[in-house]
């Protein structure tokens, strides 16, 4: 009996758990900051684009006293190129060319300040955000003869994943059946991605972003 009961008591908040309302949908918006920051010298140039948009699926677990927990995966692709003259090898020049997409999970616990047809909205989390498709191209031309090669570890490269710290304000407006949440969303990468040794590219640690989901 001492040991049907508790386990009675994890069942019952268990199932209480799985009973709550499960907001499915997708996120989309746009990044507020570049994925990279590209800068050049007298004899090498880096330049880097970054495509403005984000969007991935979102579901959210929507607890009792305004609170919530959201999982999202937000993909994003960006690019950056590289061209300039070997040292002192003046006759000797690379031409790279390098893409990749990056999967972002924030996984966020929220806070809704009061339940109705507009309700603000704060959230906190970690997130977590991975490099896929990573493919660099180089040409190098000596004395008129060009060489061409391609790799998935660039010299740049410094982690494939990479940790942060989220937080982020938004509203939830219901409409009908549908949730719209638009808010704006900040992220501290513990590390960069990218680390150029010369010290012409990286990563940007500080991550803003203006999103808006929609979910039943």
């Amino acid at each position: 009996m001492n040991i049907m009961r508790p386990l009675f008591l994890l069942l019952l908040s268990a199932a209480a758990a799985v009973a709550q309302p499960i907001g499915l949908g997708i996120k989309g918006g746009l990044p507020m900051h570049d994925f990279l920051n590209a800068a050049k010298s007298q004899n090498f140039r880096f330049d880097s684009t970054t495509n403005r948009y984000i969007v991935g699926p979102s579901v959210e677990l929507r607890l009792p006293h305004g609170l919530g927990i959201e999982l999202d995966v937000l993909y994003r692709h960006f690019g950056y190129s590289s061209i300039g003259s070997l040292g002192a090898i003046a006759n000797t020049v690379t031409d790279a060319r390098t893409s990749a997409s990056a999967w972002e999970f924030p996984l966020v616990g929220k806070y809704k300040f009061h339940k109705g047809l507009v309700s603000p909205y704060v959230e906190a989390g970690v997130s977590w955000d991975r490099l896929s498709g990573l493919t660099q191209a180089v040409k190098t031309t000596v004395a008129n003869v060009t060489n061409s090669m391609s790799t998935s570890k660039p010299p740049e490269l410094n982690k494939e994943t990479t940790r942060g710290f989220v937080m982020g304000v938004g509203v939830d407006i219901k409409a009908i059946v549908i949730h719209i949440t638009p808010e704006i969303r900040y992220t501290r990468w513990g590390a960069k991605h990218f680390i150029d040794p010369g010290g012409l590219l990286n990563s940007n640690q500080n991550q803003g972003e203006f999103l808006v989901g929609f979910k039943f």
